[in-house]
């Protein structure tokens, strides 16, 4: 997919397609892609496809992110937390990986393509202090609805939302949240993308714990 598809994609996403943005969003998905030849990072091996499986994939979730600090739990090649971070550079991100050689290769593309605006935390998430107070804490293939809430409710502020990425309608997994908590599930439309894609925005109602 060359910038001109990727630009193409972002606009039917609804998003701004400058030219820096594309090319750091290709530097990016280089170095996911070699990378990814020896460390296994991610099951999709061609650089073209990544473009729709992992870049707009993740950007799909951009207008339903809130607020200026994000954490994005068990981040592993950087999904959905580097593409959110290079779209929008004023935003704090935290990208959470416990896993040793993927938060080194977050580290190296921090590094390489001087991404100010990203920090990279090599520990699980629920390992982390509470208090942090992101806005919006991010996850893609994490686990269940009910797993993620546990590991990561300690890290929104009040009024912050979990936003999980999801293929499949997961009302199963809504079905099995512990009580006090909303969920929202909406439908995606990705570019270059035929299976069926959902996001999932968690809140915690009025009055839970």
């Amino acid at each position: 997919m060359s910038t001109t598809d990727l630009a193409a994609g972002l606009q039917t996403l609804g998003l701004r397609t400058d030219a820096d943005l594309c090319a750091r969003l290709l530097a990016y998905r280089d170095e996911l892609a070699r990378w990814n030849r020896v460390h296994n990072l991610s099951g999709v091996r061609d650089p073209e496809r990544m473009v729709a499986v992992h870049l707009l994939d993740s950007l799909a979730l951009a207008p339903l992110v809130r607020g200026s600090r994000l954490a994005d739990v068990g981040s592993g090649g950087g999904l959905p937390g580097l593409p959110l971070a290079l779209l929008e550079p004023e935003r704090e991100v935290v990208l959470i990986e416990p896993r040793a050689k993927r938060a080194l290769f977050l580290d190296h593309v921090v590094r390489t393509l001087d991404i100010g605006n990203v920090k990279v935390e090599r520990s699980r998430a629920e390992d982390l202090p509470a208090g942090a107070g992101f806005d919006t804490v991010t996850a893609r293939a994490f686990g269940t609805l009910g797993e993620l809430v546990a590991a990561a409710v300690h890290l929104l502020r009040p009024g912050g939302c979990i936003l999980a990425a999801k293929g499949r309608d997961p009302q199963a997994e809504v079905a099995a949240l512990p009580a006090g908590w909303s969920a929202e599930v909406l439908p995606l439309v990705v570019p270059g993308i035929d299976a069926r894609r959902h996001a999932v925005r968690l809140a915690r109602e009025a009055g839970g714990e």
